[in-house]
């Protein structure tokens, strides 16, 4: 049996972390879902970036709509949402059958709001009325700004993935943000059963302190914060507050791994898939590692619920010199930064082929 279908048995959701019209067009994405188990897809600027830029499939609507006069950002948001409103059309069925478990893709704000709560709501709020869908998320970074946003936005009924996430603090904190949006739609009599999932981050780790620990610490740190973070959620979904909302009729958050790609090229393509093995969480990798992971034909040991050796690794990694708190702020930051400037080369490149096919537009009206 593929490790894609035992991962999925066990009771974790398989997610594919890209989305290209390619993908779409092809029938790809439909086989990932019938073979491989795969029952949700996540985007984010990087990957739009990637997409539009190696493809020219968006070369006709890119053209068209800067005849209709349209900024780079709303070319992107309009060719954002036409790819993820068909991916979450065939993942709609499984989203129905599951109850609002599974079946769901992710679009994200402009990170360029990452700092700004109003902004990023009204975004929020915007770009999930535009989709019409109702299993897609609106990712928003779970920075300080972002948290308030996240509150009103689960209140006002938008389904969120809290995105950045690097802690186990970061998770607690993107956790309170969403119980207290369900918390306040329990109290206004307005239904509870609002989506969401708090995405930590996992390689980024290793690739932080790949350079500045023993070689036995390699490839651990980013696998004994996932061991913790799971720890504190098992804890807090299992917690007298959270049982109150699910009687209520609310729907648990559940915790996502991103950035499950590797960093290190003699690492494992499914070093982190296998490792983050858990029941009712989420796994969100690159096509590549979904491809790896269906090669496989095993799991290995599912990840404890109590955490493991967690606190032991992470003493070696701070006797090392690794200041945790301190590097989960700077990959926070360093993320949002990360997305911000592939948001920046995103607008680029749509502005470079619109001019592009004008140009040729022209040449071929005036031979």
């Amino acid at each position: 049996m593929k490790a894609t279908t035992l991962l999925h048995n066990l009771g974790q959701s398989l997610w594919l972390d890209n989305i290209t019209r390619d993908l779409l067009d092809s029938g790809t994405l439909k086989r990932y879902i019938d073979e491989l188990s795969v029952t949700g897809l996540t985007s984010n600027p990087t990957i739009f970036e990637q997409a539009i830029k190696n493809s020219t499939a968006y070369d006709a609507d890119i053209r068209n709509k800067f005849k209709e006069g349209k900024s780079e950002e709303q070319v992107l948001f309009e060719l954002a949402l036409a790819d993820l409103t068909r991916a979450a059309d065939l993942f709609r069925p499984i989203y129905d059958q599951t109850n609002g478990v599974n079946g769901w893709v992710s679009l994200e704000v402009s990170p360029l709001l990452a700092y700004d709560t109003a902004k990023t709501l009204a975004a929020a709020k915007d770009l999930f009325a535009r989709a019409g869908r109702p299993n897609l998320f609106i990712k928003i970074p779970g920075t300080k700004e972002g948290l308030p946003a996240i509150e009103e936005a689960i209140f006002s009924g938008v389904p969120i993935n809290v995105t950045l996430l690097f802690s186990r603090e970061h998770y607690l904190a993107a956790a309170e943000a969403f119980l207290r949006g369900i918390e306040r739609r329990i109290d206004a009599g307005i239904k509870p059963n609002i989506g969401s999932v708090a995405s930590v981050f996992i390689s980024r780790w290793d690739g932080a302190v790949m350079s500045k620990v023993p070689e036995q610490l390699r490839n651990r740190l980013g696998i004994a914060i996932a061991e913790r973070t799971y720890k504190a959620a098992r804890g807090l979904l299992s917690s007298p507050r959270w049982h109150r909302v699910y009687s209520a009729g609310a729907w648990p958050q559940r915790l996502l791994w991103a950035s499950t790609g590797i960093k290190d090229p003699l690492a494992s393509d499914v070093l982190y898939i296998k490792a983050l093995a858990a029941p009712f969480t989420v796994n969100t990798m690159p096509e590549g590692t979904l491809k790896a992971l269906s090669k496989q034909n095993e799991l290995g040991e599912i990840m404890a619920a109590d955490g493991g050796d967690c606190e032991e690794v992470l003493a070696q990694f701070a006797e090392a010199g690794i200041d945790i708190e301190m590097l989960a702020a700077r990959l926070q930051d360093e993320g949002a930064k990360s997305f911000a400037k592939s948001w920046n080369e995103l607008m680029a490149v749509i502005t470079s082929k619109g001019a592009a096919l004008e140009k040729a537009t022209i040449a071929g009206a005036n031979p």
